[in-house]
Parts: structure tokens; C-alpha cells; sequence
């Protein structure tokens, strides 16, 4: 007896199109679930970028890591344009299609400590907008991090590097480095260099994973239709082996050949 002639029924085909139907909406309601997290963590994202600039020295400390919710936020610096001679470049990078430099000035915020500063992209190093600025500084940024890139080859040779790292640039000065660099946005106090490098775009902001409780909603509701769909295949399989234990009829596997060998079988124990 087919498993079939028992699916195809009009009892068991009606309990399909209802399973099928809360399988679908429970598969909606993941997606909609999935779909609140992106939302909540875009605009959580958002948030964290937009936010007010604070003070460096606020959001961590000269003497601990960049911490990660440090990363992306708006910052001011109030200190004082470092040595000429410290400043460093970053080669290989782009611009509408050019490639030049990343110029990358130390700001002291006291004797001891200062934080590395991009201020801007230049087409070389001798170029007019890349000369050192000096004397007092007050600017905004925003905060970014160390590049995976290995550059201490470079320093070894002068100050023209292919990576944007602090564990580098931290053996060629000596003073104290924030763990983390400012890409420059405005100068709002000091002299402003004439002319200036051309602006740098700060990277995108690390996401903010908010809401992952709306992951765990949206798994929920698809293990729930799956669970569902696996119920109404289980209850075919029980409905069928009943009906073929009513009617005396072998289900499926239990066929006249396995009949024959059951007989065979029994008849050898009779014999022995």
C-alpha cells in the first residue's frame, strides 16, 4: 500500500495546504524579524557617526588600546602641531583616480603624549600643501584604526610607508602615541595651511550589531516552520501504517517478497 493514495486524500492533502500556509507565515515572520535587525543596526550605525564630537581624551586613554566603540566617533584635539621632522607619509593612495599620499602630522596634547593626525592627500611629498604646519591647533576628526598591513621595512628606510599602523610610526618619535590616528575634518582654531592637502574620507563606521535579539526571533520562527512541515509528514507516515494494518496489507518495504522470506524463515525454525 502507497504512502501516496494516504497523502492524496482530501483530508491530508486540506492539512498540507494548512501547513503549508502557517510554514509560509512563519517564514515571513523570520524575514520581517531579519529584516528589524538590519534596520535597528543601520541606524544604530548611523547614530554612533553622527554623534556630537567629544573630546579624545574622553572616549580613552594614551596609556590603553583604541577601544572599538572609540572607532568612527567625532573627536576635537586641542594641543599643538608636532616637530616637523616627525611627520610621515602613506603611499599608494587614490584619489579621483590618482595616486599620491596620505600626509599624517603628530598633534601634542601635552610633553608627553600626542596622537597621529591625517591631514589630508597630496600628489608627493614635495608637494606645497604637504609642508608641516606648526604652532597651536584646535580641529575636529574623526577617529580611525591601525591598518593590518606590516610597514616597519619602510621605516627603516624614512618616512614615506605603506601602511597607516601606530605600532610603525610609534618607533620613530619619541613620545607617546594615542593607539589609533584622527582623519581631519575642519580646523576650528590655529593657522590653516595655504595651501592644504586635499580631504581625506574617513572610512565607514564599524557597524553597531544592535537588536541580535531579532536573529534569535527570526531563527525561532524558521525552526517553527520547519517543525511544522516535519509534523504533518510524520502524521501521514502514522496515518498510512495504520490504514495498512487495518486492511492486512503490507506498508511500504513490506512487500509479497519479504512475506516469502518471513515464511521461509519461520518454516526453517518449525523444521529444526
Amino acid at each position: 500500500m502507497s504512502v501516496w493514495r494516504t497523502v492524496f486524500t482530501a483530508r491530508w492533502l486540506g492539512l498540507l495546504l494548512l501547513a503549508l500556509t502557517l510554514a509560509g507565515v512563519m517564514t515571513v515572520m523570520g524575514v520581517w524579524q531579519l529584516d528589524v535587525y538590519h534596520s535597528k543596526t543601520a541606524a544604530a550605525t548611523a547614530k554612533h557617526a553622527a554623534a556630537a564630537p567629544v573630546a579624545l581624551q574622553s572616549l580613552f586613554s594614551v596609556d590603553e588600546g583604541l577601544p572599538a566603540k572609540a572607532v568612527g566617533r567625532q573627536v576635537t584635539i586641542d594641543g599643538t602641531w608636532g616637530p616637523t621632522a616627525d611627520q610621515v607619509f602613506i603611499a599608494d593612495r587614490e584619489r579621483n583616480s590618482a595616486r599620491g599620499f596620505w600626509v599624517v602630522s603628530p598633534v601634542k596634547l601635552n610633553a608627553a603624549d600626542a596622537v597621529m593626525v591625517v591631514r589630508g592627500w597630496v600628489p608627493s611629498t614635495s608637494s606645497p600643501a604637504a609642508v608641516a604646519p606648526s604652532g597651536p591647533v584646535r580641529l575636529t576628526g574623526v577617529v580611525a584604526a591601525s591598518e593590518a598591513q606590516d610597514s616597519s621595512a619602510d621605516a627603516a628606510k624614512g618616512r614615506v610607508l605603506s601602511s597607516l599602523r601606530i605600532p610603525t610610526i610609534v618607533h620613530l618619535v619619541n613620545y607617546r602615541l594615542y593607539d589609533g590616528f584622527v582623519i581631519q575634518r575642519s580646523i576650528e582654531s590655529g593657522a590653516v595651511p595655504s595651501p592644504a592637502p586635499a580631504a581625506v574620507q574617513p572610512p565607514p563606521p564599524p557597524t553597531d550589531h544592535a537588536g541580535l535579539r531579532n536573529v534569535a526571533y527570526a531563527f525561532q520562527w524558521w525552526i517553527f516552520a520547519a517543525f511544522t512541515l516535519a509534523m504533518w509528514v510524520r502524521m501521514v507516515v502514522d496515518a498510512h501504517r495504520s490504514e495498512a494494518d487495518d486492511a492486512g496489507e503490507p506498508t511500504d518495504g513490506e512487500g509479497p517478497a519479504h512475506q516469502a522470506d518471513e515464511r521461509v524463515e519461520s518454516s526453517g525454525t518449525v523444521s529444526a
